[in-house]
C-alpha cells in the first residue's frame, strides 16, 4: 500500500471519514497532519507518518483478538446474536454465555452457532483467525445488563442493552397537536425577578392548555457560567446533569418565609434594582444572578440553621444524589479561582478535591439551589401532565469544555478537538463550536453511563425532549486545536448503541424524541430515524420557493412542523429580509450577492402569497401579520403530526434570539420578550387565532 492508502487504512480501522463532501457539496480532502492528530487522540500509537505501518499492524491485530465488542445491542427483547472473533482452532469449540440482569436475574446457556463465515477467514500476524455468527434461544428482557462469554479459556464481557426498537410514542385520538415555543429566560411576568423562570414557565404552559396546545417548548435550561469565567449560552452549559439556578421562582421557595435574613435583603433598595434590570431590554445575566443569589444564599444559611422536616428532605436529597455534593464542590471551587479547572493544579484538574479547597458556603449553596431546582422542575412537569400540556425540552449536543461534565468525566471525551461543522452555505469557513466532543470507544468502555445519567436528568422534567444535531449520534467533525474549521476530520460513532439508550430511556420516562435533523444530513441519518420512530424537524422557512404553484415544500412526516427555529430569523425578519441585511453588516455577503437575495426574497414573498390564496388561507389583505396567518393556517390544516409556534412570531417580532456564528457581534441569548405574560394574556386577537387554529387541528383525521 502507499502512504496515502495506508492512512486511509489506518483512519478507516479508527472509523475516520477523511473524504467527504462539505454543505456545500465540494470534495473535502483533511490535510494528512490533521488526520494524524485526530487518530492520536482515538489512541492511536502513532507520531508520525513514519509509524502508520506499525500502526496498521497493531490495530489489525487488536480488532481480530477482540472477542466481542465492549457494547451489544438486543431490539425488542430478541435472543443474543453475536459475532465474535476467535482463533481458527476455537471454530468449533462451544460457545456458553451469562447475563447478570439489572434487576438481579441471570440467564446463562450455550450459544450455538447459526453459521461459520469461512469468507471472514484471516491470517493476522501469523495466526489464522475467523468470524462466528451465534444465536441465542432466550429472551433479553428490556433493560441495562452484562454479558459474559466463554470460549474454551478465551473469555470476555460486554455491555448488553436490550432495548425498544422504537422510540416511546404518546396515544393521541383526538386532534393532530400543536404548541408554542418561547426561550425561558425571555418569558417574562409581573411577578419575576428579571428573568423568566420556573412560574412563568408554567404559566406558559396554563396559556398553552387553555387554548388547545399540547406542548410548550424552550431552550436548555442548565446550569451556566455566569459569573467568571463567564458564558449564558444555553448550549454551552457547565453540566448536563444539573439545572439553572437562575431560573428557579425564589418567592415560591418555603424558607423565604421563616428566613429574616432575606426579608432583609430583599427590604433595601432590593425591589427597585429588580425593578431596574426587568426594563432593560437584554437579560443582564451577571447582575439578576448575583442579586438572586444573596436570596438563595441566606435561604440556604436559614434551612442549615433549622432542624425541620424540611432540613431532612434536604438531606435524604443529596444522600440520594452523591453526585450533587461533587458538583457543588467543583462550582465552590471554580468561584474561588475564578478560573477554568484546566488551570487548576493537578491534584484538582485530576478530579480530586479537599475540603479546604474551597468554601464550605458556596457549596451548600450549590447544594441547595439544585434541590430546590429539582422541587421545581418536578413540580412543573406534574403540572403540565395533569393539564395534558407536555413539557418539550432540549438537549444540546455539547457541554462546556471549563465545565463540570468535562472535569469530572474528561476521558469520556477528546479533549485536544473541538466539535464543528464543515463549510456550508451560511458559514463558508466552517464552524468551530469550542466544546470537547465524546470519546467513541471510551464512552462505550463505560457503557453509555454519562450519556444515560444525562438522558435521564432531561426526561425526569419533560415529556418531549429534542436531541440537538442528531446527526451527533452517527458521527461528529473533530477540529483539531490549532486547525481551521475547513480542516476538520469526521469521526463516526455506533449509532444503534445511541439509539438504543435513547429508545430505552424513552420508554422508561414514556418522552417522546424529536431529532434535530436540519442542514446538512447524510442519508443514512433519516433512515435510521425512521426505524427508530423518532421525529424529524421540518422549518418552512427552508421550503420557500419563487413558484406560485410550488411555493412551499411538503411537510413530510413525521415531524415536528414550524415555520423557524431560535437560530433562523423570525417570520417578519425573513418576510422583510432583515436576515439578509444582518449577514452583509456582518460581512457574510457582499453587495452583490445581497441584491440578489433580495430579489429571490421578493419573488419568494409573491410566490407565497398566491400560493395561499389559491388555499384559501389568505384573502386581499396581503400584509405581514395577515401572511403570518395564512401562512400558519395552512400548516395547521395539514397532517403533519406535531405544529410548533414561535410566540414572538404572533406579535411580528423582527430581531432573532440568535444569530449563528456570532458572540460579541449580537446580543445572542440574551433578548426579552416585548410582551410579558400578563400582556399576552390581554391579547384578544392572539388568543382568538390561537383558539381557531386549534380546531383546524381538532378537525384533523
Amino acid at each position: 500500500m502507499t502512504e496515502r492508502q495506508l492512512l486511509h487504512t489506518v483512519a478507516r480501522f479508527y472509523h475516520l471519514q477523511v473524504d467527504y463532501q462539505d454543505g456545500l457539496s465540494r470534495p473535502r480532502h483533511a490535510p494528512v497532519e490533521a488526520v494524524l492528530r485526530v487518530l492520536q487522540a482515538l489512541g492511536a500509537p502513532l507520531a508520525r507518518l513514519d509509524d502508520l505501518r506499525d500502526a496498521y499492524r497493531q490495530r489489525r491485530l487488536a480488532l481480530w483478538q477482540r472477542l466481542i465488542e465492549p457494547v451489544t445491542v438486543v431490539w425488542n427483547g430478541q435472543p443474543l446474536r453475536l459475532k465474535v472473533r476467535v482463533a481458527a482452532h476455537l471454530a468449533q469449540t462451544p460457545c456458553h454465555y451469562r447475563v447478570d440482569c439489572e434487576d438481579g436475574a441471570t440467564l446463562a446457556g450455550e450459544l450455538p452457532d447459526e453459521r461459520v463465515c469461512a469468507r471472514a477467514s484471516k491470517a493476522v500476524e501469523g495466526s489464522d483467525y475467523v468470524i462466528r455468527r451465534l444465536l441465542g434461544s432466550q429472551p433479553i428482557p428490556l433493560g441495562y445488563h452484562r454479558l459474559y462469554l466463554r470460549i474454551g479459556a478465551l473469555e470476555a464481557e460486554s455491555y448488553l442493552i436490550s432495548a425498544p426498537l422504537h422510540a416511546y410514542r404518546a396515544e393521541y385520538h383526538q386532534a393532530k397537536r400543536w404548541g408554542l415555543f418561547c426561550p425561558l429566560y425571555a418569558l417574562r411576568s409581573g411577578r419575576s425577578w428579571g428573568v423568566g423562570d420556573f412560574s412563568d414557565l408554567d404559566e406558559f404552559c396554563a396559556f398553552t392548555a387553555e387554548h388547545g396546545g399540547h406542548a410548550v417548548a424552550t431552550l436548555p435550561m442548565l446550569a451556566s457560567f455566569l459569573d467568571e469565567p463567564f458564558n449564558p449560552s444555553p448550549y454551552a452549559p457547565v453540566s448536563r446533569l444539573f439545572w439553572n439556578e437562575l431560573f428557579l421562582d425564589v418567592e415560591r421557595i418555603p424558607e423565604l418565609e421563616r428566613s429574616a435574613e432575606a426579608k432583609n435583603i430583599m427590604s433595601s433598595g432590593f425591589a427597585s434594582e429588580i425593578q431596574r434590570l426587568t426594563h432593560l431590554p437584554l437579560v443582564d445575566y451577571r447582575a439578576l444572578a448575583a442579586l438572586k443569589r444573596r436570596v438563595l444564599e441566606a435561604l440556604a444559611r436559614s434551612l442549615a440553621d433549622d432542624a425541620s422536616a424540611r432540613s431532612d428532605d434536604f438531606d435524604r436529597f443529596v444522600a440520594a444524589h452523591p453526585s450533587v455534593r461533587d458538583y457543588a464542590a467543583f462550582r465552590a471551587k471554580t468561584e474561588r479561582e475564578q478560573r477554568s479547572w484546566l488551570h487548576w493544579t493537578a491534584p484538582n484538574r485530576a478530579g480530586t478535591l479537599q475540603p479546604d479547597d474551597f468554601d464550605a458556603g458556596a457549596q451548600r449553596y450549590h447544594l441547595y439551589v439544585q434541590w430546590q431546582c429539582a422541587e421545581q422542575t418536578e413540580a412543573l412537569r406534574g403540572r403540565a401532565r395533569a393539564r395534558g400540556t407536555a413539557l418539550y425540552l432540549d438537549f444540546p449536543l455539547g457541554v462546556n469544555r471549563d465545565g463540570y461534565d468535562v472535569w469530572r468525566e474528561p476521558g469520556q471525551f477528546a479533549l485536544s478537538m473541538s466539535g464543528g461543522a464543515p463549510p456550508d452555505d451560511l458559514f463558508l469557513s466552517g464552524q468551530n463550536w469550542g466544546f470537547p466532543p465524546l470519546h467513541p470507544e471510551q464512552i462505550r468502555r463505560q457503557g453509555y453511563r454519562y450519556y444515560i445519567d444525562c438522558l435521564r436528568h432531561h426526561m425526569g422534567a419533560g415529556s418531549m425532549l429534542r436531541i440537538d444535531h442528531i446527526m451527533g449520534l452517527h458521527r461528529a467533525y473533530w477540529i483539531p486545536e490549532g486547525f481551521a474549521a475547513t480542516e476538520g476530520v469526521y469521526v463516526h460513532y455506533r449509532a444503534a448503541e445511541f439509539y438504543a439508550v435513547l429508545n430505552l430511556e424513552s420508554h422508561r420516562h414514556q418522552v417522546e424524541i424529536v431529532g434535530e435533523n436540519l442542514g446538512t444530513v447524510p442519508y443514512y441519518v433519516g433512515t435510521a430515524m425512521a426505524r427508530h420512530g423518532i421525529y424529524g424537524m421540518h422549518v418552512a422557512q427552508f421550503g420557500v420557493h419563487a413558484d406560485p404553484h410550488g411555493a412551499l415544500d411538503e411537510i413530510p412526516a413525521p415531524v415536528v412542523a414550524s415555520l423557524n427555529t431560535h437560530d433562523t430569523a423570525t417570520f417578519m425578519g425573513f418576510w422583510q429580509a432583515e436576515d439578509v441585511d444582518d449577514r452583509v453588516a456582518l460581512g457574510l455577503l457582499a453587495a452583490e450577492p445581497a441584491a440578489d437575495e433580495r430579489r429571490h426574497r421578493a419573488a419568494q414573498r409573491e410566490a407565497l402569497i398566491a400560493f395561499l390564496r389559491a388555499r384559501d388561507c389568505l384573502d386581499d389583505d396581503a400584509s405581514a401579520a395577515a401572511v403570518l396567518r395564512g401562512w400558519l393556517t395552512y400548516m395547521a390544516r395539514q397532517p403533519d403530526e406535531f405544529l410548533q409556534i414561535n410566540l414572538e412570531d404572533l406579535w411580528l417580532e423582527p430581531a432573532p434570539q440568535n444569530v449563528p456564528g456570532t458572540w460579541r457581534e449580537r446580543p445572542n441569548w440574551q433578548r426579552r420578550a416585548r410582551y410579558s405574560l400578563e400582556e399576552i394574556r390581554g391579547m384578544k386577537s392572539l388568543s382568538s387565532f390561537l383558539r381557531a387554529l386549534s380546531d383546524m387541528r381538532a378537525r384533523i383525521s
